[in-house]
């Protein structure tokens, strides 16, 4: 059958015609495959929430398994039976049980994994044997430089370091933190430093005395602004030039070949030479 006229002149109006279609169909197309993976999805979850019980008379389940390919779609596996994972099953070997490393008390001798002296201030007492009034007592870092003379280094960079712990400061929360160290401790260090009991006190009487001079010195010179400022109408101060006044009288040294004179006010004596 030959072709019409129509048809010879526009060979190409099919496809024309028929490209609507097909992209079309291609967007069908997408939406079935979403449609299919979303229904396999819901269908694998309906199966894996299913009880095994429920299938009457099989005597081996078999579990589904989903696995992503990585291409756009999920394959559907089946693994084996109750019994069959069972002999599959890898038993680990339980860990050694490893003993804990105790510490023991220096006051009750008694061993103890954790108190707060050990983890403060690494002192091995246990929080039964603990005395916060007297033996334990926390003292800040200025009375301990105050009451035992010690100096920023002696706590920070004298081996090993003081530990301490921050509080807030009770005055003012708004001020830095406070710096609370072990008396005990600090009575430590304050022997390693000073040597004795008695070498601490004897700088105490000397840095003592050497307040009270400094205090003396500064109360004298107030009291002396004091008489100055009430006598400022009888104290005057002579701002004026000195002029010497030299009398006639010349004193020779012969052995020197020099004159002299004096200034009959201040006593002041000039040498001179003559030529």
């Amino acid at each position: 059958m030959e072709p019409s006229e129509s048809e010879k002149q526009d060979p190409v109006g099919s496809d024309s015609q028929q490209t609507p279609q097909t992209e079309l169909s291609a967007a069908m197309r997408a939406k079935i495959e979403r449609n299919r993976q979303r229904a396999l999805m819901l269908r694998q979850a309906r199966l894996a929430s299913r009880p095994l019980s429920a299938v009457e008379g099989a005597t081996s389940a078999k579990v589904s398994k989903t696995v992503d390919s990585g291409a756009g779609f999920f394959i559907e596996e089946e693994e084996d039976g109750e019994e069959e994972l069972a002999t599959k099953r890898i038993v680990h070997q339980p860990a050694p049980v490893i003993e804990p490393d105790y510490l023991v008390c220096d006051d009750c001798q008694k061993p103890f994994m954790d108190s707060y002296l050990s983890n403060s201030f690494d002192l091995c007492v246990c929080d039964s044997c603990r005395d916060n009034e007297e033996k334990h007592k926390l003292i800040s870092r200025t009375e301990a430089k105050q009451t035992y003379l010690l100096k920023d280094c002696d706590l920070d960079k004298r081996e090993p370091p003081l530990r301490c712990i921050l509080k807030k400061n009770p005055h003012n929360p708004r001020w830095g933190d406070m710096k609370l160290y072990l008396k005990l401790q600090v009575e430590k260090r304050c022997m390693e430093v000073w040597g004795s009991k008695e070498a601490l006190d004897e700088a105490k009487e000397s840095r003592e005395e050497n307040k009270e001079l400094q205090r003396q010195k500064r109360f004298n010179k107030k009291v002396k602004e004091l008489r100055r400022a009430v006598r400022s109408s009888v104290w005057t101060k002579d701002t004026s030039i000195h002029q010497h006044q030299y009398g006639p009288e010349e004193v020779v040294d012969p052995e020197e070949d020099l004159y002299k004179k004096t200034c009959s006010t201040c006593g002041h004596e000039l040498t001179y030479e003559k030529m």
